[in-house]
């Protein structure tokens, strides 16, 4: 197994940890735009997810997290499919016939990175999908914050199909991302859906012909980027924590984590942008964002 990058001290230091990652089975690039593109190397197998995704995945998100130069995370997949799912043989057969700590930690390692991380990840994430999304790979677009797909990517819990269930966690995602009704019929029939229909059924946000995607993921991106990225962390996570409260709860959450804001953010976000609107007449909340500083 490769080592773990150095301890992380100095932007100088994620950065060359950030570069040592592109790896063979995942790609990680930070392009000039402060876009970090992760991309799943393993086309041949239509980047089935397998040991070596999952543990550089987790050392990936790890240095882009700590890389001043990523401002935002795109995750899509090499060749013609965003992921097929769990690599049958790698991730079960193999580790099931090895050592019974094997399995464990591998399970415990994928959790991590695929929800755990990814729902509370410092930096906005987008599920860039290119192609086949199947099985296990429906956690890794949950998982992001934002999905753009193209209208011909194909989608499928197909696990019907070999006579098991969506586990790991993919059903509890669905079940969150999806109506009853929608969840269920493609949990138990196995169909495929496209690009198009996952729009329709709240799976991504955005479908586009596959020529436009890498565009469009991009714009997105940028709009993340020009937000406030304290403020814009704060109401991510506030949003997943207050989903399981009740009213009361949630007020209470919410008024602490404004406050928090206000000691927290750099910019003071909240008092610019009303200084903008109601002293300035520069800014209007409904027709852009507040200007920020630098």
């Amino acid at each position: 197994m490769r080592s773990k990058h150095p301890k992380l001290q100095t932007p100088e230091d994620t950065t060359a940890a950030t570069a040592a990652l592109a790896q063979q089975d995942v790609l990680v690039h930070v392009d000039e735009e402060g876009i970090a593109w992760l991309t799943l190397n393993r086309p041949t197998k239509r980047n089935a997810i397998n040991p070596g995704i999952v543990f550089e995945m987790n050392e990936a998100l790890d240095a882009l997290e700590m890389d001043e130069r990523a401002k935002a995370v795109v995750i899509t997949g090499a060749g013609d499919a965003f992921s097929a799912g769990q690599d049958l043989k790698e991730y079960f057969r193999e580790p099931d016939a090895g050592h019974p700590m094997l399995r464990e930690r591998m399970h415990r390692a994928n959790a991590a990175w695929q929800w755990r991380r990814l729902m509370f990840y410092p930096k906005p994430t987008i599920a860039m999908v290119n192609g086949w999304c199947f099985g296990g790979a429906f956690q890794v677009l949950l998982g992001c914050d934002l999905a753009v797909a193209a209208t011909d990517a194909q989608f499928g819990l197909s696990e019907i199909n070999w006579g098991i269930i969506p586990a790991g966690i993919v059903t509890k995602s669905v079940a969150m991302a999806l109506s009853q009704r929608a969840a269920l019929y493609y949990i138990m029939t196995g169909e495929n859906f496209d690009g198009a229909r996952a729009v329709q059924i709240g799976l991504v946000n955005i479908a586009v012909p596959r020529e436009q995607l890498e565009n469009r993921t991009r714009q997105l991106a940028r709009t993340l980027i020009e937000r406030n990225p304290v403020v814009l962390r704060s109401a991510k996570t506030a949003y997943h924590h207050c989903r399981d409260m009740g009213w009361e709860a949630a007020y209470d959450y919410l008024a602490a984590k404004s406050d928090q804001n206000m000691v927290r953010d750099p910019e003071q976000g909240g008092a610019t942008g009303m200084r903008q609107f109601l002293d300035d007449k520069s800014f209007r909340p409904g027709l852009g964002a507040y200007k920020r500083p630098g």
